[in-house]
């Protein structure tokens, strides 16, 4: 790593004999990239020990404004240090970015209302800016806004519904980065007896709209009983309160399942679930969540979110007995690390500077924690337990009841040494009889994609997506990555070799490898090996001790059915989960080209639609691109109609006529395309990240090939502000998405698709 002299620190000088910090490769990458604080140029003013220490000490300096505190801040803040570099715990990602930094966001996660008037939805446009600017994402409900083509008293006009301004807040979403350095990432959730709940269900038929939304549906008692019973349920519209119209619940539903099969779009959210939980109901009623679903907040909420790493409490020497785990969890450095990381988020919420006033006021009023866990898949390794098993669920139930158990305590002592949250008074603890509490939430089970790259675990409680996987690095050279606990369990059975890990990356499971013995092919089971309602009981588990909601994703195999999502829907109802998300493998690969409808002519037969190819103009303007490629320099010259490309021809120097002929042919293909009327998009999709045998390596990335460079020269002129996803190709011409920094397939887990390598996420 560059300039690990550099340092930032925080209130506290650094002690001289803090301990250094040992990271993985891909811990370093990520931590350059995204967390260390950089200088004017760009360069880098902070290695990893400076960045948790100038954390650590921010936020045990809140210690100083509670005299009944058992600790010396200066004290604290060492043991903070040790607390995240350990890698049992760590704090959400604006908090490792921003802690002890002039900007001062630490929450991850905000929920804004949207009004029902022209000035109330372009202030929820305005502070969503600005929270996604200071690295935050937020969740919205449209379900206030009055339904498409109603009548606006103001005006005389017609409204235009909640999927238009949907379009609005994306498309500004689209034009500002998180922290200067990401989009942001938005909720957005309508509930299932507004007017407009067709429209919004069916939102996401064409890829690539409202693209910086994951989309939910709010799905309430009355309605899931009314599909029990096939009957008609009544639409509202929320402007009067009046009923307008009625739907068959059973239809709904089945649109829903439909369409959760063939995208993964929208989730379902079980609305009424959220509320009976809802710990402070006299300030509101929660209408929606954050971006990937786990953390229910009212409006003008923010929740600061924390992830303790299971593999980290597995006693090394204890005797390993499945049957009896418990005696291998090392429960009491458990329940510590659990009271110091209580005591940590509390602080994070006074630290933390908070984009609007509104929302500081209400954080500080019900003081929400997110306490979760990660590395569970890895927990079940050591301990050889199969996730797909009765005992790993009891032991998730026994696992997620202490958290939550420790959890209330931590809370409980601090409400004794600085009082309880304000509104506790008039919350459900106080209607109960419970002794006073710190925080109205304490546990979330959250994404934690970025965390887990960090503390070299697997993500949250998801079970693992591959047990290798290979990713591309300098000068096309393949690095193949293992799950350590598996590669060690091949290497205890003399199995070991590369060429079998190879194998193991190519097929992601060890399901049909009889070369492995059973028992191994038992234990080490990955995402899409074993039945989804095992899913759905591991996601029960958790859920029945969490305070908030619990991320994470139905991982299905693309031979799936829509009966199995439709099981899966009512399944999820039925055993107490606040909500589900499902994900067919593959489902979005396969797009329709729309090229449009043509008329059939009078007197000829019916024929299946047909692109028409564009005349060539006699003069046509473009400009020509030097690209240099593994197999020389390449020219590409690309002409315009109305400022968008029409034809592109390609010529590559000093390479055989075979290379030459390819290249021509690309060029011609493409131009036909364009001509066809194909979207520049479809083109790009389809030859970024093909493979070569030269790629080559430069300053504007990997080029892997002829087809990947025209790629690059289509989308770097005209998709400049779009990144289009890598495809991995198949034999049918599409295939799995890649990350488009790295190059690593990425995986779709935690409600979100995410780079197992890298840490990119398309939620943000």
């Amino acid at each position: 790593m560059k300039n690990e002299n550099f340092s930032v620190s925080g209130p506290f000088a650094m002690p001289s004999d803090l301990p250094a910090v040992t990271l993985n490769n891909n811990a370093r990458v990520v931590l350059d990239k995204r967390y260390f604080r950089k200088g004017p140029g760009g360069e880098c003013m902070e290695d990893a020990r400076g960045m948790f220490w100038r954390v650590a000490s921010a936020i045990a300096a809140e210690e100083q404004k509670y005299p009944a505190s058992p600790y010396a801040a200066s004290d604290l803040a060492r043991e903070f240090y040790n607390l995240m570099t350990s890698w049992r715990f760590l704090p959400n990602s604006p908090t490792l970015m921003n802690a002890g930094t002039d900007l001062g966001q630490l929450s991850a996660c905000f929920v804004l209302p949207v009004g029902d008037s022209i000035e109330e939805i372009f202030d929820a446009v305005k502070y969503a800016a600005m929270i996604h600017k200071s690295g935050g994402g937020t969740g919205f409900s449209f379900s206030r806004l009055r339904p498409k083509d109603s009548r606006v008293g103001s005006t005389g006009g017609v409204a235009s519904g909640p999927l238009s301004f949907l379009r609005i807040f994306n498309t500004a979403t689209e034009q500002i980065k998180q922290g200067g350095t990401r989009r942001g990432a938005n909720m957005g959730i309508l509930r299932v007896d507004h007017p407009d709940i067709l429209a919004f269900i069916q939102a996401k038929e064409k890829e690539g709209e409202y693209n910086n939304f994951n989309l939910s549906v709010a799905l309430t008692e009355k309605f899931m009983q009314a599909v029990e019973k096939g009957a008609d349920f009544p639409l509202i519209d929320p402007s009067t309160g009046a009923q307008k119209g009625t739907l068959n619940a059973r239809s709904v539903f089945e649109t829903l399942v439909q369409k959760a099969w063939a995208s993964g779009d929208p989730g379902i959210v079980f609305i009424d679930r959220i509320n009976r939980d809802n710990p402070t109901p006299k300030q509101g009623e929660i209408e929606s969540t954050n971006p990937c679903g786990e953390q229910p907040l009212l409006p003008y909420e923010a929740c600061n979110l924390g992830s303790i790493n299971l593999a980290a409490f597995v006693k090394k020497d204890a005797p390993l007995n499945p049957s009896n785990p418990d005696a291998s969890i090392d429960w009491a450095e458990l329940k510590r690390v659990i009271r110091l990381a209580v005591r940590f988020l509390d602080n994070v919420i006074d630290a933390s500077r908070f984009p609007l006033e509104r929302i500081a006021e209400i954080v500080r009023r019900n003081r929400k924690i997110g306490l979760g866990v990660m590395g569970w898949a890895d927990m079940l390794f050591q301990l050889e337990i199969p996730y797909n098993s009765a005992a790993a669920v009891e032991l998730a139930e026994r696992v997620m009841g202490f958290v939550r158990e420790e959890g209330r305590a931590a809370s409980r002592e601090l409400a004794a040494e600085r009082g309880a949250f304000p509104a506790f008074e008039e919350s459900l603890y106080a209607e109960r009889g419970m002794e006073p509490l710190r925080n109205a939430t304490i546990t979330t089970i959250a994404p934690t994609g970025t965390l887990s790259i960090l503390a070299g675990c697997s993500s949250g409680i998801e079970p693992l997506f591959a047990l290798c996987f290979a990713r591309n690095v300098m000068d096309g050279e393949r690095l193949v990555e293992v799950n350590p606990y598996f590669e060690n369990a091949v290497k205890d059975a003399g199995l070991y070799s590369a060429k079998l890990m190879e194998q193991v990356a190519e097929k992601g499971s060890i399901q049909d490898m009889d070369a492995l013995p059973e028992r191994l092919r038992a234990i080490y089971v990955t995402a899409m090996d074993f039945e989804p309602v095992w899913h759905l009981r591991m996601q029960a588990a958790f859920q029945m001790f969490t305070d908030n909601a619990v991320s994470k994703t139905v991982n299905l195999r693309n031979s799936a059915t829509v009966d199995d999502i439709r099981d899966i829907y009512r399944m999820a109802y039925e055993m107490g989960c606040k909500g589900v998300t499902v994900y067919r493998d593959g489902c979005k690969s396969v797009q329709v080209l729309n090229t449009g409808k043509h008329e059939k002519k009078s007197g000829t037969p019916e024929t299946p639609d047909r692109p028409e190819v564009r005349d060539r103009p006699e003069m046509l303007y473009g400009f020509t691109l030097k690209v240099e490629t593994g197999l020389g320099m390449m020219y590409v010259t690309v002409n315009e109609v109305e400022g968008k490309p029409f034809e592109v021809f390609v010529t590559i120097g000093k390479s055989g006529h075979s290379v030459t002929a390819k290249a021509e042919a690309i060029g011609r293909l493409v131009s036909l395309a364009l001509r066809s009327g194909i979207d520049v998009r479809e083109i790009v999709r389809q030859l970024k990240g093909i493979g070569g045998e030269h790629p080559k390596f430069q300053k504007k990335g990997l080029l892997l090939s002829i087809p990947d460079a025209i790629a690059w020269v289509l989308e770097t002129r005209y998709l400049a502000d779009e990144k289009i996803p890598l495809e991995r190709h198949g034999a049918n011409g599409f295939g799995k998405h890649l990350c488009p920094d790295c190059g690593t397939e990425l995986v779709f887990q935690e409600g979100c698709h995410v780079c197992p390598s890298c840490a990119y996420s398309k939620c943000g």
